[in-house]
């Protein structure tokens, strides 16, 4: 039973050499010629301004938070919708109330977020 695993244990352990080989290889026959233009932060070929290090609004996270929600809201949404056309009457309608259920408090989450400016871009 177990020796059906070595042909896997195999292939991962020559990809795991690979890999390393690779790397090493690169790192001891790549050329080294750095020069300041080459060790400096690049930005879209701009200068940098100022520090890595500057704060973020909270703003900003408040939205990044709102975009996961909504998206992983798409991804309930999405294979329910899909799947809604095969379910049985009774079923479908309780399939139906559970997802306006879930909407609905995601909406509720939408008002709170409008009330407390996270929409608002100034």
């Amino acid at each position: 039973m177990l020796s059906t695993y070595i042909p896997i244990l195999l292939i991962t352990g020559f990809a795991l050499i690979f890999a390393v080989a690779m790397v090493k290889s690169s790192v001891i026959f790549g050329p080294r010629k750095p020069n300041k233009e080459k060790q400096s932060t690049y930005e879209s070929g701009m200068e940098p301004i100022g520090t890595a290090r500057d704060r973020f609004s909270v703003k900003y996270y408040m939205v990044a938070v709102s975009f996961i929600v909504f998206d992983i809201e798409i991804v309930f949404l999405y294979p329910w919708a899909v799947a809604f056309i095969n379910y049985p009457k009774h079923e479908m309608m309780y399939s139906l109330y559970i997802a306006l259920i879930f909407i609905f408090i995601l909406v509720v989450g939408l008002i709170y977020e409008y009330k407390k400016g996270v929409l608002k871009w100034d």
